[in-house]
């Protein structure tokens, strides 16, 4: 219908009437210059919602040398919606993972890529693998974390070269190793 419309058909009564746009009057030249104008305006607006909406939440990170940008709320919102089920099954209520939030901002500058790179990659080959439900909204709401997790760790740079970060690791097994025996 929008077509013929545009095309100068008109309905009037349930019956069709051919006009012509030259033999129309001014006001209704105009009214059909109004309506493919305002179809036009409604599609742009549209576009335009589109294109706004998912870049509403995104957040540029500065962690050192590493710059990353990512749509922190659309990861907090999905994961609100399966926190509290989650949370509910932890038993483990004496024992923290990540003990506050100061703790991680407190790393230096130059650490925090590489903290945040290991972080993520603790949760995508560990954690996010190996969780377990028969729900599939939560199956669903935790592998879009996941591929946000993916998404940002592949634009984090390695922490140090691999021959350096094998040597920084054996240089400091004498700290993992005191850990272990002062362990009761």
């Amino acid at each position: 219908m929008i077509g013929s419309l545009l095309a100068g058909d008109r309905l009037l009564g349930g019956q069709k009437h051919q006009h012509s746009l030259s033999s129309a009057p001014v006001v209704s030249r105009l009214q059909h210059k109004m309506d493919g104008s305002g179809l036009a305006l409604c599609l742009l607006a549209a576009v335009f919602c589109l294109f706004w909406t998912p870049s509403a939440g995104l957040k540029t990170l500065h962690l050192g040398s590493c710059v990353i940008t990512t749509n922190l709320q659309e990861m907090r919102n999905g994961f609100s919606e399966i926190r509290d089920h989650v949370q509910a099954e932890d038993e483990i209520i004496d024992v923290r993972i990540l003990r506050k939030m100061v703790s991680l901002q407190d790393t230096e500058p130059a650490g925090q890529c590489c903290l945040l790179r290991h972080v993520l990659r603790l949760y995508l080959d560990k954690v996010f693998k190996n969780y377990q439900t028969p729900d599939h909204h939560i199956l669903r709401k935790l592998s879009s974390l996941a591929n946000s997790f993916l998404t940002i760790k592949k634009d984090l740079r390695l922490c140090l070269k691999p021959r350096e970060a094998v040597v920084k690791a054996l240089g400091e097994l004498d700290i993992l190793l005191r850990w272990m025996e002062e362990t009761e």
